[in-house]
């Protein structure tokens, strides 16, 4: 992971809300599945307490994930964000010029995406890459994972 995140102070919050969320209540829930599957008997041929403890595993990673990002978090505030440019924390209105349809996302940072809306792209997608720096009227061209290429023309750039 590099060594700056940059996300919205939402984005930020999004991401304690959830670190306080595995810490408090799924710690606690994992827990008592352990003491319960212990009360089953012999733990070498235990599913419950297998299952349980792989569960825990994963949260716990989980935990050291969100910590990680959160200690590598670089805030940007809306006074921060220029609208003369795509950039992180900005609105952007675009123009998919082969289906002649308009479409609006939020940049957000890849952190911020696994906690955001479908109308939310991020930093490191295709389109959120290519669009990042242009401006409105720009013509944009998208090498999308099939590698066919689309073309679209920035409409808006808002807060």
């Amino acid at each position: 992971m590099r060594g700056e995140i940059l996300m919205t102070p939402e984005g930020y919050e999004e991401l304690k809300r959830e670190l306080e969320e595995l810490r408090t209540v799924k710690r606690k829930e994992i827990a008592e599945k352990i003491r319960v599957a212990r009360g089953f008997g012999d733990l070498s041929e235990n599913s419950e307490y297998d299952e349980a403890k792989n569960e825990q595993a994963l949260v716990e990673s989980k935990i050291a994930t969100l910590e990680d990002q959160l200690k590598k978090a670089q805030l940007i505030q809306k006074d921060q964000i220029s609208t003369d440019v795509v950039s992180i924390g900005c609105h952007v209105t675009i123009l998919d010029m082969e289906f002649n349809e308009e479409l609006s996302y939020r940049i957000a940072s890849s952190v911020e995406s696994n906690h955001s809306s479908q109308e939310t792209i991020t930093d490191e997608s295709p389109v959120g890459k290519a669009l990042l720096g242009h401006k409105v009227g720009d013509m944009v061209d998208v090498v999308v994972p099939n590698g066919s290429v689309v073309q679209f023309k920035i409409l808006d750039i808002a807060l």
